[in-house]
């Protein structure tokens, strides 16, 4: 077997993994799904996405740092260009990430990162105001808020 056919042969294990742990987790078996993210990764370690689903259950497991590691890698690993809506919201989450852990000045770079990659993306308006005004700029955060809720961000409770 060549090189180029056992790198396609471990790439189509690796998303038979990555399609199971996405099974697993819209069935809410999040530490399953976890799992199934792990074994992709392991087996192909450049493949972007797995660590992007991870991260964000990490997230939903209160994983935050955990969640910071693999937005990283999802980051480093994905070119804009190949999955835009992954890249971009990469930042985003990565900025949730770092939000929920009191990072703010952290925090605002990736939402502004994510901004700038995406002009209209009114949630990460909405949350980088929310840590300008943890950080007691208070005007600037409100302009944020003011062009989230122009670009059409609704408040859910």
């Amino acid at each position: 077997m060549n090189s180029n056919s056992n790198q396609t042969t471990l790439l189509l294990k690796a998303q038979a993994y990555f399609k199971s742990g996405v099974v697993k987790s819209n069935l809410q078996d999040y530490e399953g799904a976890i799992a199934d993210f792990n074994k992709a990764t392991e087996i192909s370690p450049n493949y972007a996405t797995p660590y992007y689903n991870r991260a964000f259950l990490k997230i939903k497991l209160q994983d935050n740092r955990g969640a910071i590691i693999d937005f990283n890698k999802a980051i480093a690993l994905n070119p804009k260009d190949a999955i835009p809506y992954y890249y971009i919201n990469a930042y985003h989450n990565r900025g949730n990430a770092k939000y929920r852990l009191k990072e703010y000045l952290e925090a605002i770079v990736d939402y502004s990162k994510a901004i700038t990659l995406k002009p209209t993306f009114a949630s990460a308006y909405y949350k980088r105001g929310l840590c300008k005004i943890a950080l007691k700029q208070e005007t600037k955060g409100c302009l944020d808020l003011s062009k989230a809720k122009e670009l059409g961000y609704i408040i859910r409770n």
